[in-house]
């Protein structure tokens, strides 16, 4: 990024020693240990790693951070020990580039299962990342056929901005 790098993605290496029942993030079984023994302690440590280097470095607030997956998981522990796919309710962690740090934006019901304040559509999270990165998320691009699409159908979530 201080080379003038736009866009970096990272995703989980998925390994030999990833279990196929459990392969990365796709824990359908034996959740809770995979979590405190294998996933998220290395992201923990490297994601607060990276926060702290942008900011050393003076390149936080120009650099958005987002961590996230395609969806959540179901708010109960199957037979398994593990949670299927569920696009209800999931967390998405920001930071930098222009989001207010240290903040909770929204909140489920007492089991994970449904939103019940602040409720985020995919739509404004990518209206909102659209924004932190410049661009007015009703800005339109032309398909090859020069059909013209909005790159967001969202609405930006200005309560988590600077």
């Amino acid at each position: 990024m201080e080379r003038g790098v736009r866009l970096v993605q990272v995703n989980w290496f998925r390994g030999p020693d990833e279990p196929p029942a459990n392969p990365c993030w796709d824990s359908h079984t034996k959740e809770s240990s995979r979590l405190k023994e294998v996933l998220v302690p290395p992201t923990d440590r490297a994601y607060a790693a990276l926060l702290e280097d942008l900011d050393r470095r003076g390149l936080l607030d120009e650099t958005l951070v987002v961590c996230m997956a395609e969806f959540g998981r179901t708010p109960r522990l199957d037979g398994h020990g593990g949670r299927n796919h569920w696009g209800s309710v999931f967390s998405v962690v920001l930071a930098g580039g222009g989001v207010r740090g240290g903040q909770v934006y929204g909140a489920s019901d007492r089991i994970g299962a449904y939103p019940v304040e602040g409720r985020v559509r995919p739509e404004d999270l990518s209206a909102t990342i659209f924004h932190c990165l410049g661009h007015a998320p009703a800005t339109e691009y032309r398909d090859p056929l020069g059909r013209p699409h909005p790159m967001s159908r969202g609405d930006v979530l200005h309560a988590i901005l600077v």
